[in-house]
């Protein structure tokens, strides 16, 4: 991509999400990521009505009277995003394509988190990490991950989610937020374990995991939202191994295997990120990701507000 060109999609980029960022954001931003890690400060002596888990035992023996621990919230956070960039995320039918998609909402979650004064990292993934930049603070570093986010061309095709999130495992020293942003292009259409389950369950233990999942609307199954191509022969290829095969659409049977296929892998991831403990939010190549995040954070505000 040209100086010229790359320079405008990036100040583009920047106009766009810093004004969602000050209009919708900010403030759900602050509300369900600021101070959600916490810090030993200091001990003092224990009064009724503290609460018990809370008192030092070692500093109660050596004093020979009850003591509590206290700790203040950590003024920042690392956010790592995780980003796909195979050959899947290359595919869009409403304008768009899944990769475009993902440059945004990062750009957006990036300056979210500068807003609020914590530093990001991003890691660019296939089937290997092609792409590690350590958490920073400011604009300029955001710039330069948007700069990646664009330019950057894949030397892998597949997708290895393992791989990115074991990666962001050994950079994030401290507990901190992942949003792994993935079409997740390759999850088998059979039940059993899933490969990155593992994964996936130690990320969710050590760190606060958002999967955010682009899907065009021609991957979605289900009666609302499937939109597979009317009728009619079809050549189909597998962006991530380039396998090639002419597909009729009117065929009943094989209409109906494609949806199965799509609703059994669409169900698998589920039941995976619910295990995790790792919370999803899906967005479509043809709709705006606003209203998905600003639910996305409403949700969280709600619950964080209800103790749960």
């Amino acid at each position: 991509m040209p100086g010229e060109e790359l320079f405008r999609q990036i100040r583009r980029i920047e106009i766009t999400t810093r004004r969602l960022v000050q209009q919708l954001f900010a403030g759900g931003y602050h509300s369900v990521f600021k101070g959600r890690g916490i810090e030993f400060a200091q001990v003092r002596e224990y009064v009724p009505g503290d609460d018990v888990r809370m008192i030092d035992w070692n500093a109660t023996a050596r004093l020979n009277k009850p003591f509590v621990k206290l700790f203040t919230e950590e003024r920042e956070l690392t956010v790592m995003l995780l980003v796909d960039v195979s050959a899947s995320m290359e595919f869009g039918t409403t304008g768009r394509l899944k990769r475009q998609l993902a440059v945004e909402l990062c750009a957006t979650l990036a300056f979210s988190a500068i807003s609020n004064n914590d530093q990001v990292g991003l890691i660019l993934f296939t089937d290997r990490v092609e792409k590690l930049i350590p958490p920073k603070k400011g604009r300029r570093h955001i710039l330069r991950l948007i700069r990646e986010l664009l330019s950057h061309r894949a030397e892998g095709r597949d997708t290895n989610l393992a791989v990115a999130l074991n990666t962001a495992m050994r950079v994030m020293r401290r507990s901190g937020t992942i949003f792994l942003v993935s079409d997740f292009g390759g999850w088998p259409p059979a039940t059993g374990p899933h490969p990155y389950e593992k994964p996936l369950i130690v990320a969710g233990k050590r760190h606060d995991t958002i999967a955010v999942t682009i899907c065009d609307r021609h991957e979605v199954p289900g009666s609302g939202e499937s939109t597979l191509p009317k009728g009619g022969l079809y050549q189909i290829e597998d962006p991530e191994t380039g396998d090639v095969r002419l597909v009729d659409l009117s065929h009943a049977a094989t209409r109906s295997a494609l949806l199965g296929r799509l609703a059994r892998s669409a169900e698998l991831r589920r039941q995976a990120l619910r295990k995790a403990e790792v919370e999803e939010i899906r967005i479509l190549t043809g709709e705006s990701y606003v209203e998905p995040l600003v639910m996305f954070f409403r949700r969280r505000e709600q619950r964080l507000g209800r103790g749960v």
